[in-house]
């Protein structure tokens, strides 16, 4: 076991774990931030996925020892009061079915926009073909991630 110092979602945290420990397992079990989900455990679906200094990575193959002292963002931490114009745009769009994916979706869908602001159609395409969604709402989320684009 060892003491990690993070920073997650703004908030200074300090974990007692193995340095082998997946931060998924870290927020879900030891911080109790149950938004990012599991889905595969080998880092292929995206249900996984959080902000690692602003970038997506998918938290499930991520061992808390690899983070340093990097920025953590999860769903919980992406907004406030779920205003985010991607949460916002997702709404919009209806696009959550079952939901289990949709955290990871947005984790991917705000951390294109933040670095590629009006990204194009296949763009968007290949920023979010590592995230699946078992009910098959790719073109609601096109759609979603296009309109968040045009309202941030």
């Amino acid at each position: 076991m060892a003491v990690f110092n993070l920073s997650v979602n703004g908030k200074k945290q300090q974990v007692d774990v193995d340095p082998a420990t997946p931060m998924l397992w870290v927020l879900r079990d030891h911080l109790d931030l149950v938004g990012t989900k599991f889905g595969c455990g080998i880092a292929q679906c995206g249900a996984c996925t959080i902000h690692l200094d602003g970038t997506a990575i998918r938290s499930c193959q991520m061992p808390i020892s690899a983070v340093g002292d990097k920025a953590i963002t999860t769903i919980e931490g992406l907004s406030e009061n779920g205003d985010h114009p991607v949460q916002k745009a997702w709404l919009e769009h209806d696009v959550p079915q079952c939901g289990y994916c949709q955290a990871g979706q947005i984790m991917t869908a705000s951390a294109l926009l933040a670095s590629n602001p009006q990204p194009s159609d296949d763009e968007i395409e290949a920023a979010m073909n590592g995230n699946i969604c078992r009910c098959g709402t790719y073109l609601r989320i096109k759609a979603a991630v296009k309109t968040a684009a045009a309202n941030a």
